[in-house]
């Protein structure tokens, strides 16, 4: 028995929200638990409920829809399907890892089509078939061929590179920390404590910003508030709880909640 997806509605149109919440009430698998008018208070509720997905509109007075996932900080990060009147955003959407892209007004077929979609992610880890899906949703969006589209991802996406050294400021002094340097990183409040060579460097900046400048290959979360460095990854012990506990190679211990067992397992 399968238990329905909990989902917000993210619009600032109200006959826009109570038109998709009366058509997913018609569809099995996803319940909606929430309706949002804009960013702000999207952002309010996916801390609140936690749902399992986003219907977010992207062109919003305020915070767009990408503003509003730039800013998502969750242990599992929200499913999220743009809705929106414009197909421009469509390669953007791509950026994002979104799930799916429908353009207003929505078809029924493509309202079921994106909710199965959904479903399919979150039963199951494929991000690589995922994105082959999305991109060819976005080809059918765009009428483009997808050596144009594998392009135009290739000239958007391709200039990003991890930086090899993280700038921490201090009052006036600004210390270069290389990244191949920390062993760890965990949050105090809205503050990230960066170890690093045995001395601890305390940046203000978000978990989901930080995140964002190491590379995942090397930097990965291992609980809600702690990113670590996997090279530096010695042992794995496993509690009676059904928590882990990551051994570092200088003595460190950090813990591992269970729910990012399964993004880590196989890195060891």
């Amino acid at each position: 028995m399968t238990t329905d997806m909990s989902a917000i509605i993210v619009d600032d149109e109200s006959l826009a929200r109570k038109g998709l919440r009366l058509r997913l009430a018609e569809i099995d698998g996803v319940e909606v638990v929430a309706e949002c008018s804009n960013g702000k208070e999207a952002l309010s509720k996916v801390a609140e409920l936690e749902p399992d997905l986003i219907f977010l509109d992207i062109q919003m007075p305020g915070m767009s829809g990408f503003d509003v996932v730039s800013k998502l900080q969750q242990d599992d990060m929200p499913l999220i399907i743009f809705v929106t009147a414009y197909d421009e955003y469509a390669i953007k959407a791509f950026d994002v890892h979104a799930v799916d892209y429908l353009l207003k007004p929505i078809e029924d077929g493509r309202l079921q089509e994106a909710v199965d979609r959904a479903l399919d992610h979150k039963s199951m880890d494929g991000v690589v078939t995922d994105k082959q899906r999305l991109l060819e949703l976005i080809i059918s969006i765009t009428g483009k061929s997808e050596s144009a589209i594998t392009q135009l991802l290739k000239d958007h996406t391709g200039s990003e590179a991890y930086p090899e050294r993280i700038a921490i400021k201090d009052g006036g002094e600004t210390t270069l920390v290389p990244t191949a340097d920390i062993d760890w990183v965990d949050a105090a409040g809205d503050y990230m404590c960066i170890h690093a060579n045995e001395e601890t460097h305390v940046m203000r900046i978000t978990m989901k910003e930080l995140e964002d400048q190491l590379d995942p290959s090397n930097f990965q979360r291992v609980h809600r508030s702690t990113i670590v460095n996997l090279d530096r990854v010695t042992k794995v012990c496993s509690h009676m709880n059904g928590e882990f506990h990551l051994i570092l190679n200088n003595g460190a211990s950090i813990k591992m909640s269970r729910s990012y067992k399964e993004k880590v397992k196989h890195f060891f």
